[in-house]
C-alpha cells in the first residue's frame, strides 16, 4: 500500500511564494504520474498540477505561470513551487500519485492560505 506524505502548508500574503512537498514511500515512485490537487471549501477538488514519468508537466489555466511542478526521484519527492500567490489560492492541497486505477494514492492533505 503507498503512502503519500505532504508538507509545507502554511499562510502567505498575497504576491508571496511557498514551496509545498510530498514524499512518497511504498511505491515504485519514477513508475508513477505525480500530481497536485486542491480543495476550497464549498468547492470541488481540482487538479493544479501533473508531472509525468518523463518529467513532463501541465497546469490548469489559473496556476499556469505562477505554479511549478518539479520531481526528485531518487528522494521520491515531488514539490509545488508557488509564487504570486493569490487569495482564491487558499485550499487544501493534496497529493496523489497515480499508475492505473488500482495503482493509485492519495495523501491527507496540507493546508494553504494566502491573506494579509
Amino acid at each position: 500500500q503507498g503512502q503519500l506524505v505532504e508538507s509545507g502548508g502554511d499562510l502567505v500574503q498575497p504576491g508571496g511564494s511557498l514551496r509545498l512537498s510530498c514524499s512518497a514511500s511504498r511505491i515504485v515512485f519514477s513508475l508513477y504520474v505525480m500530481s497536485w490537487h486542491r480543495q476550497a471549501p464549498g468547492k470541488q477538488r481540482e487538479l493544479v498540477a501533473r508531472i509525468f514519468t518523463n518529467s513532463s508537466t501541465d497546469y490548469s489555466d489559473s496556476v499556469k505561470g505562477r505554479f511549478t511542478i518539479s520531481r526528485d526521484n531518487p528522494s521520491d519527492t515531488v514539490y509545488l513551487q508557488m509564487n504570486k500567490v493569490q487569495p482564491e489560492d487558499t485550499a487544501t492541497y493534496y497529493c496523489n500519485a497515480h499508475l492505473s486505477n488500482i495503482w493509485d494514492y492519495w495523501g491527507q492533505g496540507t493546508q494553504f492560505t494566502v491573506s494579509s
